[in-house]
């Protein structure tokens, strides 16, 4: 089938390549014809995350481009983990490693196309590590790797102070036996991973030489890290799960909101599918209007609807509006209400044999200090309950005021607002 000249440019200009073996050779095998290419997943966690939505992305635009995916995941590879920095990781046991593997297949699975000339693939490494002996392992993938070259991986030299397991040691042989396996069985020739595979990334590749005579590509994308140099990920605090049930999309669409202005172009690059003129014409807008954040909300919108769908954009965005009084509350799903005041603080009122009086909830919710305070914000007219003024000093919450049952935001002024949740 026919492939983009232009791909190696582009994925140039989105910043992700980071490092490369032969870019000469990588772009004329990219040039020449559909190449079969592989990425790997392990599932250390139950959900994939920002660092391997990188992977998806750019996956999807090789796809896109005219290559054939590989989708691996790490059935056997998750039951070790690649070496980190911060120490040796627990074990998980295989039941876990299972069913994260399982969850992990299903979240791949709506990013690529499955069927067609170039359809993905997916593949799981338990298949061929099951029965493999350790003999087998060590005679055919072991005699590859002199342990100087393993010594000097960066990771595991900064390891070697505070103590590596063999097991975390060993984990290159693995991933590097998934690229030798794919790349004899299904004539995969590239692999691609974060910089901190590097390292697995080209010993996959030198053992395809070592062992077959064969010529492989690898490629790595950069680590994504905020403004301050601090990394993303699971590890590291702060995380942007892809699950839904572990990360609303609500929330989901609010940290692309808040990106950091000096990070908005890169991340436009790396995570949107956004052609590079319409990228350049929105930076240009940006640096002239930085506060009309038209460049975060693209972002938001775009990466928001390439993860979870048009539709649960659409409600985030209403969700935010609704909440600073902009929008209809009541439109909003149950769901998406919760998730959104969630996130800005939220309040458990017990019901009662009558509900609450607005004043109540006023003092409940943090908003108001004190009855008296609570009592001037409504006489003064800065009291409103789902974004309805509220006039009475008196009035209380009805039954027709729930929103899904149980939910109410209260608003004092135009930027103060809470959550309530009546059980």
């Amino acid at each position: 089938m026919s492939v983009d000249p232009n791909l190696l440019e582009d994925l140039q200009w989105r910043g992700l390549v980071a490092h490369s073996t032969d870019l000469d050779a990588l772009g004329a095998a990219l040039r020449e014809s559909s190449v079969r290419f592989y990425v790997g997943f392990d599932p250390t966690a139950p959900s994939l995350h920002m660092g391997n939505l990188v992977q998806l992305t750019t996956a999807r635009r090789l796809q896109e481009a005219g290559h054939t995916p590989y989708l691996l995941v790490g059935g056997a590879t998750g039951m070790i983990g690649d070496p980190r920095d911060s120490g040796e990781r627990t074990l998980n046991s295989l039941e876990t490693v299972q069913e994260w593997t399982e969850g992990v297949r299903r979240q791949i699975e709506p990013f690529l196309a499955f069927s067609g000339d170039n359809g993905a693939t997916m593949v799981n490494n338990y298949d061929w590590t099951e029965g493999l002996s350790v003999i087998d392992f060590l005679r055919d993938v072991g005699k590859h790797f002199p342990v100087n070259r393993m010594l000097a991986r960066e990771t595991v030299r900064r390891r070697l102070e505070s103590g590596i397991s063999y097991t975390e040691f060993s984990y290159v042989l693995l991933q590097s036996m998934d690229f030798l396996t794919l790349y004899r069985e299904h004539g995969v020739t590239l692999q691609f991973g974060g910089s901190d595979q590097w390292g697995n990334l080209t010993g996959g590749a030198e053992l395809i030489r070592r062992a077959e005579s064969g010529s492989a590509h690898a490629f790595a994308t950069p680590l994504v890290t905020k403004a301050d140099g601090t990394k993303y990920g699971k590890t590291e605090g702060g995380a942007l799960w892809l699950d839904p049930a572990m990360m609303s999309p609500y929330a989901f669409h609010q940290f692309w909101l808040n990106v950091e202005d000096e990070k908005v172009g890169e991340m436009l690059r790396i995570f949107t599918f956004l052609p590079r003129a319409d990228i350049e014409a929105l930076e240009a807008r940006h640096a002239e209007k930085p506060f009309l954040r038209e460049a975060q909300k693209t972002l938001a919108d775009e990466v928001t609807t390439f993860v979870h769908g048009l539709g649960e954009t659409e409600q985030a965005k209403a969700a935010a509006a609704a909440l600073f009084g902009g929008g209809d509350l009541t439109v909003l799903q149950p769901q998406t209400l919760a998730a959104a005041l969630g996130e800005a603080g939220s309040t458990v009122v017990e019901r009662g044999e009558v509900l609450p009086t607005v004043v109540d909830l006023l003092l409940a919710s943090g908003l108001a200090t004190s009855k008296g305070d609570a009592r001037r914000t409504v006489t003064e007219g800065g009291a409103y309950l789902n974004n309805a003024r509220v006039e009475d000093v008196e009035a209380a919450v009805e039954e027709r005021d729930l929103i899904g049952g149980g939910w109410l935001v209260l608003r004092r002024g135009k930027k103060k607002f809470a959550g309530v949740e009546i059980r």
